[in-house]
């Protein structure tokens, strides 16, 4: 494919804005490559600025689970915008969107409205401090949960050390109130409570995660996790940006019956817009300001014209509950293709999938946390991704990401797809 456009765009973005990109991985740095700048995307397709044409399996990192420019939503977003793009006031959408969100839910009693995941759950985990009294919390090792301070951590080097920082301008002081443990690690989550349970203002942890690439968890792990904060009073935050209506109407919760304290939301709720939300039981977000001393505000939250594009995709996904049994068929047969191509050419591969999302480890090894993530080998991988770029397959360009499938894809798409699968395989 000729990508002459998209290589002058990003020399010219590259003098005004770090990176040339907006959020790292978009740099495509991992694999070696120049990213293609995108110019417009229908349906299951995306277009970039030399116009060549993709298969989306990003979906803009997992919005789009109704497709590109879904008409429906897509007259939502007009209607509202043609009233004003943002009142900094309060609107009748605002009622609508969150009432559909408790509705589905039933751990939500109330929520907050915000403008990204990342500031969602910055003020969940201030708000869990607020009602607890306690400063320190627990976070999972390859849990991603947005780039505020307390959150970019790395594991120390014992088990029950506290974190350091992972990224430079985080002072240590900000993560010191941060411990890390290991996804699934059931014992260690145990011996982590008996030493620090009752300074804990909260657990956060991705239900399923989906920033490491999918992985899985255990439901006794899952079990666990809300047992021991219920036992030593600590809250339990999910982090669902990802998983919220993604897997099921009512979330990961919904899925493996288990209810949090508090959940955060992003992505889907939006459908495409900007937006953010957290939420839960009514004792615990009445502390929000107005209503009590745990301060947040924004300008932008609640903005009309997100609040129109999530309503209309939530009730798409309300009103059609067979979505969900479809968007997992469909990703069943991604399953089956990278399986049959493994297998006919010989290459290592671990898959992980619930639902719809999705991931292909080059690896031997059943991927169950971090650090079984991390013996993927990557350089497997970007020859994979530059193949399946050249074939018209848009995935993400890192290991360590979902594919997430839409209504959109149709037959035609898988099967593509899979033949690119095989012969990207074959010619690894």
């Amino acid at each position: 494919m000729n990508r002459t456009k998209s290589a002058e765009l990003f020399e010219i973005a590259k003098q005004i804005i770090p990176g040339g990109v907006n959020s790292p991985v978009r740099a495509y740095k991992s694999v070696g490559l120049n990213p293609p700048f995108i110019r417009s995307a229908k349906g299951s397709k995306i277009v970039d600025a030399d116009g060549n044409e993709y298969i989306d399996y990003i979906g803009s990192w997992g919005p789009m689970i109704l497709g590109h420019a879904c008409p429906e939503v897509i007259e939502e977003i007009k209607k509202a915008s043609e009233e004003g793009t943002s009142y900094g006031a309060p609107t009748e959408k605002e009622i609508k969107l969150a009432q559909l969100i408790c509705s589905a839910v039933p751990s939500i009693e109330m929520v907050r409205m915000v403008s990204s995941g990342t500031e969602a759950v910055m003020s969940a985990i201030r708000l869990a401090r607020g009602f607890t009294g306690r400063n320190k919390i627990l976070k999972f090792e390859g849990c991603y949960h947005g780039h505020s301070d307390g959150l970019l951590v790395k594991a120390g080097s014992g088990a029950l050390t506290t974190g350091v920082p992972d990224s430079a301008g985080v002072p240590l002081d900000y993560v010191r109130n941060t411990l890390t443990a290991v996804y699934n690690n059931c014992g260690e989550l145990e011996e982590m409570f008996k030493v620090s349970g009752g300074e804990l203002a909260a657990v956060i942890i991705e239900p399923v995660a989906g920033n490491m690439g999918v992985v899985l968890p255990d439901i006794a792990f899952l079990e666990a996790v809300r047992k021991l904060t219920r036992e030593y009073g600590a809250l339990l935050i999910f982090d669902e940006v990802i998983t919220g209506f993604r897997l099921a109407y009512g979330g990961a919760q919904g899925y493996f019956n288990i209810t949090p304290d508090l959940t955060v939301f992003g992505k889907i709720i939006g459908g495409g817009m900007p937006v953010g939300a957290y939420g839960g039981r009514k004792d615990i977000m009445n502390l929000i300001s107005p209503n009590g001393p745990v301060y947040q505000a924004g300008t932008l939250s609640g903005n009309p014209v997100a609040m129109a594009a999530g309503i209309k995709t939530l009730e798409i996904l309300r009103d059609n509950p067979l979505i969900y049994e479809d968007l997992a068929r469909k990703a069943e047969q991604l399953e089956a293709a990278f399986i049959e191509a493994s297998e006919k050419h010989g290459i290592p591969l671990s898959i992980n999938r619930l639902g719809s999302l999705l991931s292909a480890f080059f690896t031997k090894e059943k991927v169950s946390d971090f650090k079984s993530a991390m013996k993927s080998d990557t350089e497997i991988f970007k020859k994979y991704f530059a193949y399946m770029l050249e074939a018209g397959i848009y995935i993400a360009p890192s290991q360590y990401e979902a594919m997430f499938v839409s209504r959109a894809h149709s037959a035609e798409d898988l099967e593509e797809t899979a033949k690119a699968i095989d012969g990207a395989f074959g010619r690894l």
